[in-house]
């Protein structure tokens, strides 16, 4: 990835989304594309695969998800589960077809067993069953990552997913109805 490819960041408003823009501005990139979500809905395919043929990404890192804490997710499983598989499938599809160099799929420490040992390990993913106040966005997370990992088996792309965990910070949801614990504290 050179300071000049075009790097379109997906979610580039939220909490990491734009951490990740500020931090790739800081250090020099200059063609970072982000695009609101009443510009660009990621839930629509026909719309994700238009703007992908138009702007030509080199790179995606797909920071766009539909999150929540407890109340959020038990309240709403359906939206959480196929929105966020929605928006993942529609980014992933239309940068293999066409030719995305690098796509970097952020996921979530809850993909992981609910009595998994600690500290974490990448090969205790599907040991055991997920926590249930989450499950339905982790599993949306699950398919992500194995949608990647599936491209660098079948097409050798470089198509990773990374695993931020504990996040707080700058842009995080702070509503005491949909936030995760630390922000609602």
């Amino acid at each position: 990835m050179s300071k000049e490819s075009v790097i379109y960041i997906a979610g580039h408003r939220g909490m990491v989304g734009s951490a990740i823009w500020r931090q790739l501005s800081e250090q020099g990139y200059t063609n970072l594309i982000g695009l609101t979500s009443s510009e660009l809905d990621l839930k629509n395919q026909k719309a994700v695969a238009e703007f992908f043929a138009t702007k030509k990404p080199d790179v995606v890192i797909d920071a766009a998800a539909k999150v929540g804490g407890i109340l959020a997710n038990n309240t709403f499983p359906y939206q959480f589960l196929m929105e966020n598989m929605q928006i993942q499938n529609n980014l992933i599809d239309a940068a293999l077809k066409n030719d995305v160099e690098k796509f970097i799929f952020l996921g979530s420490s809850c993909i992981y067993p609910k009595l998994a040992p600690q500290p974490l390990k990448e090969e205790y993913l599907l040991t055991d069953s997920l926590e249930p106040t989450n499950e339905w966005y982790a599993v949306a997370k699950i398919t992500g990552i194995k949608t990647c990992e599936a491209i660098r088996k079948q097409f050798g792309k470089d198509y990773v997913s990374l695993m931020p965990t504990n996040l707080y910070g700058t842009h995080d949801n702070f509503d005491l109805n949909t936030s995760h614990v630390l922000p609602a504290m």
